[in-house]
């Protein structure tokens, strides 16, 4: 449905994106992350015919957005940072004009009523968009972008200021809009990027430096081994005993959960597997383990070090 090749944008002698290719499925929710000032912002403009590109092809569901951008553009629904909203309509009013601007005609009251039932609003249909929340002001902001049902969804910062319940609610309204449309969502939150999106891009300096699922985001980088450790058996024994592991870098006490028990987080040094090392040390002591499993990295770890020690080359698994 997405189809970007060696996609190019120059701002003078700044190039912004370098030559980034890249595809969307149909039925894909795809994440679309990157510091600031990486290409991220430009790419989705190039994409929803806000910017021309300097070289390369972009194309929706096969038509090239910079060859013919209005037949393109009848397949996309876009949410900008910004939802384009008029304060003095009410909703009802402001999305009538939205099928006016779009040139839906037939069936035009169901078809809004369909999309108030998709994006939560039928409850508001009538209010003025300036007397509502900014989480359903969002979702106003989605509506518009559902008008003349359109097969792709970009969607950018969908959730920007919006309180921990909003954010909620709209992430669920995202999931279930996925789940019959391509959906590109680019977000700086990325808690929210691994909860809904099925693929990540992470771009930097202009380029696409990886592409695959949230899971196995962790094979591009060399994420520390850290271990989960609980153990029964005196807090200060058993950290002295790990802390005497020669691979051992440090030992963090985490608390005690159940009686008797401790908790800590290992860090080995390097990349070394300490999972025998420990076992056997308190296994000598006379401590037994009852939970010992790896601490799984989070998208914001990985993607810090994917940007941070990354310059722009495709990572390597």
């Amino acid at each position: 449905m997405i189809e970007v090749t060696n996609l190019v944008k120059h701002y003078g002698d700044k190039k912004a994106v370098d030559g980034i290719s890249f595809s969307i499925h149909e039925g894909e929710l795809v994440g679309f992350l990157g510091p600031n000032g990486a290409g991220k912002s430009t790419t989705m403009n190039v994409l929803t015919g806000y910017l021309s590109a300097t070289s390369g092809s972009a194309k929706i569901n096969g038509i090239d957005i910079l060859e013919n951008p209005i037949a393109a553009k009848r397949h996309i629904g876009y949410l900008p940072e910004q939802p384009p909203l008029y304060m003095d309509m009410a909703v009802n009013e402001y999305l009538d004009f939205i099928c006016d601007l779009k040139g839906v005609k037939e069936h035009r009251k169901e078809h809004i009523s369909e999309i108030c039932e998709l994006a939560g609003i039928t409850n508001v249909y009538k209010r003025m968009i300036r007397n509502l929340s900014k989480g359903y002001k969002q979702r106003v902001g989605l509506a518009q972008a559902l008008i003349g049902d359109p097969e792709v969804l970009i969607l950018d910062e969908p959730t920007v200021g919006l309180d921990p319940i909003q954010i909620i609610e709209i992430r669920n309204v995202i999931k279930d809009l996925g789940k019959k449309r391509t959906v590109i969502l680019s977000s700086h939150i990325l808690p929210e990027v691994q909860a809904i999106c099925e693929r990540v891009l992470v771009i930097n300096h202009g380029k696409i430096i990886a592409n695959d699922t949230p899971a196995n985001l962790s094979l591009y980088v060399d994420v520390d081994r850290k271990m989960q450790l609980r153990a029964a058996g005196p807090q200060d024994k058993i950290q002295a005993i790990l802390s005497r592991i020669p691979e051992m870098a440090r030992v963090l006490y985490e608390g005690s959960p159940e009686n008797g028990a401790c908790d800590f987080i290992l860090e080995p040094k390097a990349q070394v597997d300490i999972r025998k090392l420990v076992f056997n040390a308190l296994a000598a002591a006379g401590y037994p383990m009852l939970m010992f499993s790896p601490v799984s990295a989070s998208l914001e770890d990985i993607f810090i070090k994917l940007t941070a020690e990354n310059d722009g080359t495709p990572a390597v698994r």
